[in-house]
């Protein structure tokens, strides 16, 4: 599943994301709650795993903002809060589970394979995503351009879905360097950059210019409305 999880220990934050990583799951780590519901609503994430006290804005509060924007994927509460008040104020502002710290991890998977069969559902049809002849499909993660597949390495596939997920939206560097390389990584716009450059010979190779560059701000995509 895609994860993200909002936990502003650095220490636990740490071994979650690699224990996490272990059990197969992709992972989106931030440390506070207004960047943990900027990355739900730039992202399909299948489960949240929300710590209750955060820096900014705290897990309930990013709870019921989340609910209320709209986001159906599953929420799991972690706390050291383990009053029946406490539990029941979780849930009733729309988290699915709670798990109490200090925990183990074989409860945290467990819980989270719980959540994964509530809120599996049969696949009905791939998802597309596309603008001009470019075409993303979300589920085999094949990308083609007029019919033809594209071989795009795992961070230029990340870039574009990213762009296709939010078209004619402008995406600021600073997210799209913690989306792709990670919250700590040491990277620089250098390196958002060389990858649009390596994006666009792969997407505009027809002498389109999809990937546009909005200076001192970001990247965006445009798509065309008829």
């Amino acid at each position: 599943m895609l994860l993200l999880l909002a936990e502003d220990d650095k220490r636990l934050g740490n071994l979650v994301v690699h224990m996490l990583k272990k059990e197969k799951h992709q992972v989106d780590w931030v440390q506070n709650g207004e960047d943990a519901i900027l990355f739900a609503k730039n992202s399909n994430y299948d489960l949240i795993i929300l710590d209750w006290m955060m820096p900014k804005k705290d897990g309930i509060t990013v709870c019921k903002e989340l609910r209320s924007y709209g986001y159906d994927g599953a929420i799991l509460m972690v706390t050291a809060k383990d009053g029946l008040e406490d539990r029941v104020k979780g849930l009733d502002y729309g988290a699915d589970d709670y798990i109490v710290k200090p925990f183990e991890f074989a409860e945290l998977f467990a819980r989270i394979r719980a959540l994964q069969r509530r809120i599996s559902k049969p696949l009905v049809q791939d998802e597309i995503l596309s603008v001009g002849s470019i075409q993303l499909n979300v589920v085999t993660h094949v990308v083609e351009k007029d019919g033809q597949e594209i071989q795009l390495t795992p961070k230029e596939y990340q870039l574009l879905e990213l762009f296709l997920r939010n078209p004619n939206q402008t995406l600021p560097r600073d997210l799209l360097i913690d989306r792709i390389w990670g919250y700590e990584a040491e990277v620089s716009s250098n390196n958002l950059d060389a990858l649009v450059r390596l994006l666009r010979k792969k997407i505009e190779d027809d002498g389109s210019h999809l990937i546009q560059n909005i200076r001192g701000v970001g990247y965006k995509i445009e798509k065309q409305t008829v």
